[in-house]
């Protein structure tokens, strides 16, 4: 009997605040995000073929099964962090992987942040108007 933790491949991927804990095992290529199918999750059609992009990179869309659990920010952080999170799974499965995906682009972290708002001031750079009189 083949053991079947040794058939579950988990990575985390991240964006802006929200943190994607992805879990992928052999299957038909259903996506489960949150306890739903990943096109009720994410309603908009853009972030349905975002966290597609690494399943349509190495031609697994139909191989795995893809279980995540995700946390923080908005939907599209979220689908960001899923994105990475399931490439990095998928490099975890076969190294074979990896450059495709590294080619695409979708193992890089994408750093922009929501910038820090300044003490003294309205916003991070919203200033108060200026009053020379």
């Amino acid at each position: 009997m083949v053991n079947p933790v040794a058939q579950r491949y988990m990575a985390i991927g991240r964006r802006k605040t929200s943190v994607a804990r992805v879990v992928i095992t052999p299957g038909t290529g259903a996506i489960t995000v949150n306890g739903m199918e990943a096109d009720k999750y994410f309603a908009r059609p853009t972030a349905s073929i975002l966290i597609r992009m690494p399943l349509v990179a190495t031609d697994s869309s139909s191989k795995v099964d893809v279980k995540v659990n995700c946390t923080g920010g908005g939907k599209s952080g979220q689908a960001g962090a899923l994105r990475m999170g399931l490439a990095r799974a998928l490099c975890k499965l076969d190294p074979d992987n990896r450059p495709p995906l590294a080619k695409a682009g979708l193992l890089t972290r994408d750093p922009r942040m929501v910038e820090r708002k300044k003490y003294g001031q309205s916003g991070a750079r919203k200033r108060f108007q200026f009053s020379k009189r």
